[in-house]
């Protein structure tokens, strides 16, 4: 897996910081996404796609690796 995210588009939502922690974070001064790990471990998949697939602004990209 591979996660990208649109800054621009961040709309500071947070849910992508509560849903994974260890992949996405937020700038203190306007909430914007972090993104902390671009290629997280398996384990962390389901709550990268529930986090990408419920952004209110669709900021975050997941892509499958081969």
């Amino acid at each position: 897996m591979q996660v990208t995210v649109d800054e621009d588009k961040c709309c500071g939502a947070g849910q992508c910081a509560l849903l994974a922690p260890t992949v996405f974070d937020q700038r203190d001064d306007d909430g914007t996404v972090v993104l902390l790990n671009a290629a997280p471990d398996r384990s962390e998949h389901t709550a990268v796609q529930q986090a990408a697939d419920r952004c209110p602004s669709a900021a975050i990209r997941v892509s499958r690796s081969a």
